[in-house]
């Protein structure tokens, strides 16, 4: 079976709609490297610039280094032209492809906010200029993508950029969803809920990775033949990835507060400092924060997650990395990956599963509330999700992984994830008196009397298992399979409202 292009659906409709438009389009597309962008204009272009279209990634270098990337993309497209030599003239030959009709692709467009290249910025927007005041619809679309979101909105959002206000569109592009990383399994035989959480834990919604496993023989190989295919045989394609495309751009401490976050999930700054020390016996770094703000501002590797029901400038935040195929690399195999050149591989790789395994809990979690959020969204779902409520919780007494609040009908669903769906049966009791905690919150106070929901969730629940669940009208089980993303639904247990 060959490797199609999946999901993104609605993306491409939008896509192609605004690259068929009569006016000139100038779009700019930003998200996370590996996530698609490139696959998703190949989809999107129209038939007429499948010949015509103008692709360069853009590298970190001197404005030599620039020059001489953008010859080398003149002859790869057979371009007949004189080739630029300074980066005025590469703005002039960007101008001139757009107005012979050609789709000009400027791939980690971001790099231009470096000093050396930032004048460019000010000679494409002349020629951007001039191609807008011609409104001539045979003009082909400029579109610049970029994996630094923070870079791109000062290129191109920022009052005082030379390009302020030139974008015609804009999008970001999110990770596939994890029905969508469902039907990669379904289509290449692979599917199981163990499966599934195991690639969603390790990869979540990036197509790059998945692809690589397909290419590599390993998609539907056991956990530890995909681990030795993808991360420690000397030429396996994820050996480098996070090294070569998070972490060579980052210096010093940076590297330091990504580790310690990557094995101390959901730390206060204070909780960092203490691990820190522990780890690396540094002493206390009053730069922490800025850091820690650099990596949730400019980097989007961080997420800065505040107590729920909290004010915006609370000083009670936490930090975790958001990139699950970070935190994973970071916490589990990077160590066993390096070792690998010293020792026997197969040990190594059974204690990066061990670590793995325990990232999977939040994994699910994640997996559960995306899945629900988005069969709201098709109105396919047992609840319609007109809110959320996720985080941490302050008050220690009150501890529940996720609340999705329906008030047009007046229902509140109340959701605990296990990876254990032994111990997950067992939570129902644990759960029911945190939500009586939480329903004495004033902040809950509206919905004391609305229909309360109680949802114990896990990888898959058998038969025996929901058959002996009779805990109550008001109280259900789900698993990956109530979702629809490993079984076809099943029925509703006899005790579930």
């Amino acid at each position: 079976m060959s490797w199609k292009f999946y999901g993104r659906k609605s993306e491409v409709t939008e896509l192609a709609e605004i690259l068929s438009r009569k006016q000139w389009v100038f779009l700019k597309i930003d998200g996370r490297r590996r996530i698609g962008k490139t696959s998703l204009i190949q989809q999107a272009l129209p038939a007429r610039y499948q010949e015509k279209s103008f692709y360069m990634q853009v590298p970190d270098s001197s404005p030599a280094g620039v020059l001489t990337r953008f010859r080398e993309a003149m002859l790869t497209h057979g371009v007949q032209s004189s080739p630029p030599r300074s980066l005025q003239e590469m703005a002039r030959a960007v101008e001139q492809l757009i107005s012979d009709g050609w789709a000009v692709i400027l791939d980690e467009f971001q790099y231009f906010v470096r000093k050396p290249l930032f004048e460019f910025n000010s000679f494409l927007q002349e020629s951007v200029d001039r191609v807008q005041s011609r409104s001539d619809s045979t003009s082909g679309p400029l579109i610049v993508l970029g994996s630094l979101h923070t870079e791109m909105s000062a290129l191109l959002e920022d009052r005082h950029a030379p390009l302020f206000g030139r974008a015609t569109n804009k999008l970001t592009l999110e990770h596939l969803l994890p029905s969508t990383v469902s039907e990669i399994l379904v289509d290449h035989n692979c599917l199981s809920p163990s499966r599934l959480l195991f690639l969603w834990n390790l990869f979540e919604g990036v197509p790059k990775f998945y692809r690589d496993a397909f290419e590599q023989g390993v998609l539907a190989a056991d956990h530890k033949d995909l681990l030795d295919g993808l991360f420690f045989r000397s030429a396996a394609p994820l050996r480098s990835e996070a090294e070569n495309w998070f972490l060579a751009e980052l210096r010093g401490q940076y590297d330091a507060v990504l580790n310690a976050l990557a094995r101390n999930s959901m730390c206060s700054h204070g909780d960092l400092m203490v691990a820190l020390r522990v780890q690396y016996g540094e002493k206390s770094d009053s730069q922490i924060g800025s850091y820690l703000k650099t990596l949730t501002d400019k980097y989007r590797l961080v997420e800065r997650l505040l107590p729920i029901f909290a004010k915006p400038n609370s000083r009670n935040a936490r930090y975790r990395i958001k990139d699950f195929f970070l935190t994973s690399w970071l916490s589990s195999l990077r160590a066993q990956v390096e070792a690998s050149q010293f020792r026997r591989s197969d040990f190594l790789i059974s204690r990066a599963l061990e670590l793995l395994q325990a990232n999977e809990g939040f994994a699910l979690e994640e997996m559960v509330r995306r899945s629900i959020r988005e069969r709201s969204r098709l109105g396919v779902g047992d609840i319609q999700v007109t809110k959320e409520i996720s985080g941490y919780w302050h008050k220690k007494e009150v501890e529940i992984d996720f609340v999705c609040i329906d008030e047009e009908n007046k229902i509140v669903r109340f959701v605990s994830c296990k990876r254990n769906p032994t111990k997950a049966l067992r939570d129902l009791e644990s759960l029911q008196g945190h939500v009586s905690r939480f329903l004495q919150l004033s902040e809950a106070a509206f919905m004391r009397d609305w229909s309360h929901e109680f949802v114990l969730a896990a990888p898959q629940f058998s038969k025996e298992q929901r058959s002996c669940f009779t805990k109550g009208p008001r109280a259900r089980l789900m698993d990956l399979g109530d979702l629809g993303l490993t079984t076809a639904p099943h029925k509703p247990d006899q005790n579930c409202s």
